[in-house]
């Protein structure tokens, strides 16, 4: 057992009988009510779902076990020398609360290298879609193809004890977080680069590897991966690429099908996919307007889309009201390596413009960016402008957090998620009985 393991288990069970029996002596008390525009607005704001690994405040931001990004860019283990933080460093975090040592950080990356050869039968599986196939498709694919090595799956059709759960899950967490970067590596390459494939290097970093066999070999292209995979690996449960992962998780499949299922998810518009819609509505203002364009002209084009009745991509958020923090995260990362970079400073001047028009609409609750507003743009800066694979970097990031909030379900004996729903006859008619009685 390694010693990340060991440390989970020494965290995880115990609490696991605590939590049962708090819920046992609390089942009763009520945390608050519902209206009927909670039922048909996504049960936004409704708690309903239990996440260890972060916790989403409209105000501050995402906080990782209470650590705010810019904390974790200051506490968490770097390379020697290096600026960014390492995400096997957070996942760490989110597995156990506590921040890690580069040794801890070593041990992870020594593990997770013994686990990172991907089985042949993953890349024929691949190879026998249509280059043309978008690559969220090709990666999710990709992960229900490396089901088939799924340690759980084939203990639980032999018989396994509901209270060993946790120890195959674990196991097929760490190989999944190994194989995917390789996966998504490979589905690149395969799908933009003439299938002119790049061996891993075990020396490197998750992240740099990651980037290397992408075949981005630049010292600052490693730092951006670094801080793009710990900045996109969570934004608590209720999310849709971690809601499904809680959700597909809770019926016991077993990570992989969990994670091919939450992939499926981030793909959407609404989700990771909107990464991609910033890039593209960019360039098709500079289409419209010039390479350059103005605040003037960017304001206007912001109405335009409005009175056309589309959204401007990469702003709102469905609980933040403020900037997101992992938009000012690569802000930052900008303004040190790329500060003159013309598509650069076209987001900054939409910052600068947008929130006061969106705001002005009054229908917009959070006219500010999110993190989709600006990573598009850095990824351009070093030539990677392939935009509809952003969507994979982001989902090779969100495994870290769902990965490790799936382990804690299966740790803490989460139940079968079934919420319960009603037809609209049925809500009609229990408010006109309520309304009646009052």
């Amino acid at each position: 057992m390694t010693e990340l393991k060991k440390k989970f288990a020494e965290k995880a069970l115990p609490l696991a009988v605590e939590i049962r029996n708090f819920v046992k002596e609390n089942a009763d008390f009520v945390l608050g009510e519902f209206t009927v525009e909670d039922v048909y607005a996504g049960q936004k704001g409704i708690i309903g779902l239990l996440t260890e690994t972060s916790l989403l405040d409209s105000n501050e931001g995402i906080r990782f076990r209470g650590y705010t990004i810019p904390e974790l860019r200051q506490l968490l283990p770097k390379v020697p020398g290096g600026t960014e933080p390492l995400p096997e460093g957070l996942f760490y975090l989110m597995l156990l609360g506590e921040l890690p040592t580069y040794d801890d950080v070593l041990d992870i990356q020594a593990n997770w290298a013994q686990r990172a050869t991907v089985p042949a039968h993953v890349f024929a599986a691949l190879d026998a879609m249509p280059i043309t196939t978008h690559p969220m498709t090709q990666f999710a694919i990709g992960i229900n193809a490396l089901q088939t090595e799924s340690v759980f799956a084939k203990a639980y059709k032999e018989g396994i004890n509901k209270k060993d759960y946790w120890d195959y899950t674990y196991e097929d967490v760490c190989t999944l977080l190994a194989r995917i970067p390789v996966v998504a590596a490979y589905i690149y390459r395969r799908t933009y680069k003439n299938g002119e494939h790049i061996a891993p290097d075990p020396k490197l970093d998750w992240a740099a590897n990651f980037a290397h066999m992408l075949g981005y070999d630049l010292n600052e292209f490693y730092k951006l991966m670094r801080l793009y995979l710990v900045i996109h690996a969570d934004h608590e449960g209720g999310n849709v690429s971690a809601h499904t992962t809680h959700l597909v998780g809770s019926a016991l499949s077993d990570p992989y099908l969990s994670f091919a299922a939450a992939m499926n998810g981030l793909a959407g518009p609404l989700h990771g996919l909107a990464n991609q819609e910033v890039v593209r509505w960019i360039k098709d203002m500079q289409e419209e307007i010039g390479e350059d364009p103005t605040e003037e002209q960017i304001a206007t084009y912001i109405q335009q889309t409005l009175t056309e009745g589309k959204v401007v991509p990469g702003y709102g958020h469905a609980v933040l009201r403020k900037t997101d923090p992992r938009f000012t995260a690569q802000q930052e990362f900008a303004k040190t390596y790329m500060a003159d970079d013309k598509l650069v400073n076209i987001v900054w001047k939409i910052y600068k413009v947008a929130p006061p028009i969106l705001e002005n609409t009054g229908k917009i609750k959070n006219p500010w960016p999110n993190v989709d507003a600006h990573s598009g743009a850095l990824l351009l800066h070093y030539g990677f402008a392939e935009y509809e694979f952003y969507t994979v970097l982001f989902g090779v990031s969100r495994a870290l957090g769902v990965m490790a909030s799936l382990l804690w379900d299966r740790a803490l004996g989460l139940p079968l998620e079934r919420p319960k729903s009603v037809t609209y006859e049925w809500l009609k008619k229990t408010v006109e009985a309520k309304k009646a009685n009052a």
